[in-house]
């Protein structure tokens, strides 16, 4: 256990952190899923928008790989672009 004042806040302090960049990453994995499952254009459209900058917003505070980021908007860009008018 740490012996120290400030170890101890720093623990509470990641554990707040950890939490929050959990639910966040969560968030953004059921709105990727949400916007696979979509079969409408215009709606496919708006929520990879959302979807996009949530992702952007992930890797920008490290709580994903930019690369993994960018893969994913890659790879959701596509089948936005296949979806059938």
């Amino acid at each position: 256990m740490a012996n120290h004042k400030s170890a101890l806040k720093r623990i509470r302090a990641n554990n707040a952190k950890r939490l929050r960049n959990r639910y966040q990453a969560k968030t953004t994995r059921t709105f990727i899923k949400k916007l696979r499952n979509t079969t409408d254009k215009a709606e496919a459209q708006e929520l990879y928008k959302t979807v996009s900058s949530m992702l952007d917003r992930l890797a920008k505070k490290n709580i994903i790989h930019k690369n993994k980021a960018a893969n994913n908007k890659s790879k959701l860009a596509k089948l936005v672009n296949s979806i059938a008018a």
